[in-house]
């Protein structure tokens, strides 16, 4: 049963399937993981295991995740991370085993967490998609600018609006995504579409829970 794996967007390329189609994947370089971790119903109230990826030297490790790793009996590994799994199968983990992409299967639907690219301080119509002002008829400084952003009533800027501001750099997850190619030997997951984040940026893939029509 899947339980999902870590791993890092190499890029995107295409392939062709049977009928000569072309199609647009991203490569993911996913695993192989290891178990640092489990939770279990009867002591953390829920059950998910805790899942290391990508190989550091050990000095590069502080002392409480080097004790950590040491109880799971694992290489030093940078990145943790926690994976929800259904009960019936915590039977089937134990701590330091390795998780691999062979548990994913062409033609599955993956849900797939990143983070997107930052895009720096950015204006509302980037940042929000406003369509901004008239740019013709007179000439005026307001034409990419968010307008009034309140009224004398009730005289403060009410929370939750769109405004100026940080843009990207957010957790972003695309839901359904479908499994096109399989390499094991190679630990490379090849998925249709495009993924948030940059090259090299750390991916999280679990088994989607509802699969697309």
């Amino acid at each position: 049963m899947p339980v999902g794996i870590l791993g890092k967007k190499m890029g995107m390329t295409q392939v062709f399937d049977q009928d000569g189609n072309c199609i647009p994947v991203t490569v993911i370089q996913a695993g192989p993981c290891y178990v640092t971790g489990m939770k279990t119903q009867e002591r953390d109230q829920y059950t998910a295991i805790q899942l290391g990826y990508d190989e550091v030297p050990e000095k590069k490790l502080n002392l409480p995740r080097k004790g950590h790793l040491k109880k799971a009996e694992v290489k030093p590994l940078k990145v943790l991370r926690e994976f929800r799994v259904p009960g019936e199968a915590m039977a089937e983990l134990a701590l330091g085993q390795e998780v691999v992409v062979g548990q994913f299967k062409p033609g599955d639907f993956v849900d797939v967490t990143g983070t997107s690219k930052g895009k720096g301080f950015t204006g509302v119509m980037k940042r929000h998609n406003y369509h901004g002002s008239k740019a013709s008829h007179g000439v005026h400084e307001y034409f990419r600018h968010g307008g009034s952003i309140g009224g004398c009533t009730p005289a403060h800027t009410i929370k939750g609006r769109k405004m100026p501001g940080r843009s990207g750099a957010a957790r972003v997850t695309l839901q359904n995504v479908e499994v096109v190619q399989v390499r094991d030997q190679d630990h490379l997951l090849m998925v249709k579409g495009g993924l948030p984040g940059a090259r090299n940026s750390l991916v999280m893939i679990r088994k989607a829970i509802k699969k697309s029509k």
